[in-house]
């Protein structure tokens, strides 16, 4: 099941919708206090349904074409997060960029890529989370910045995994290389974040093992770079780094956690204002942003 967050194209009201077979059908003119997946994900629980009887249930009334909505500027986010996180080096191909951006050997990079204990870092707040379609920004004092394709939980307060969705990561190689203390600085800034276009269920019958995520970026409608990565190479679990991210660290319903790249683009690459960054996981859809100026 996928669901989607929207504004109503008549009343700007926040929906949830149902995408079913090319459609989006309104949940929340069905169930009005749904209008995030958080809610109506616990009151399946304390009902016993499961997702797919629910949707057999939801997919009625009036419907939005996909393609409508996903060119509308109406979409929003998938999950309403309060706070996204972000997981590091779970891929050797990142450990490896990283690595080349600090041109140390045997750097922190290594040591955690190898660790038990993994990185884990806040990545953005509600605010700074753009949907499919909306501008990212860039630093405006980087010289050298690149984006990030992640698959993204999304998970209860309690640990559960209630879905995956498509990220971003952008981020500022030269600051972050500069000095791995201003890690915060090259990660969080106004557009930083990515999350979309839908919100995949676990139903339990996934598994994102099977997938593989792809990456093109185009400038002047011409492709400036393209790569992809199947998601057996991710070193750790995702049990895991819920695990560690939840030690110690109360967090909310619909926390948003990003896992890790595995696609890095070349070292002379950066981002320009105007660049289309897709990011596609074949199971979930394709993550579309223009690239913007910086915010200040």
């Amino acid at each position: 099941m996928k669901t989607v967050r929207y504004q109503n194209p008549e009343t700007r009201q926040v929906h949830l919708g149902l995408v079913v077979a090319g459609n989006v059908y309104s949940i929340t003119r069905q169930v009005p206090e749904w209008t995030d997946p958080v809610p109506m994900w616990h009151a399946l629980r304390a009902l016993g349904l499961a997702v797919e009887v629910a949707a057999e249930k939801l997919c009625q009334g009036p419907r939005i074409p996909w393609t409508e909505l996903e060119h509308s500027g109406l979409l929003l986010p998938p999950v309403a997060s309060q706070e996204v996180w972000a997981a590091g080096v779970t891929y050797e191909r990142s450990r490896d960029a990283r690595n080349a951006e600090t041109k140390l050997q045997d750097s922190v990079y290594d040591r955690v890529y190898a660790a038990q204990r993994p990185e884990l870092f806040f990545k953005a707040t509600g605010v700074r989370v753009v949907a499919t379609g909306q501008s990212l920004g860039l630093r405006s004092d980087s010289q050298w910045m690149v984006p990030e394709p992640e698959l993204t939980l999304v998970i209860s307060a309690a640990g559960d995994i209630l879905g995956w969705t498509v990220g971003n990561d952008l981020s500022s190689r030269d600051i972050e290389g500069e000095n791995p203390l201003y890690l915060p600085q090259a990660k969080m800034f106004a557009g930083s974040c990515a999350l979309g276009p839908v919100l995949l269920w676990n139903t339990g019958a996934e598994n994102p093992l099977e997938w593989t995520m792809d990456l093109v970026i185009r400038r002047n409608s011409q492709v400036a770079f393209q790569g992809t990565v199947a998601l057996t190479q991710f070193r750790r679990s995702f049990g895991e780094l819920v695990a560690y991210l939840r030690r110690d660290n109360p967090v909310a319903d619909g926390t948003a956690l990003m896992t890790g790249t595995g696609i890095v683009p070349p070292d002379d690459f950066t981002l320009a204002p105007g660049d289309v960054i897709e990011v596609s996981v074949e199971a979930i859809g394709t993550l579309r942003n223009t690239v913007g100026a910086s915010r200040n």
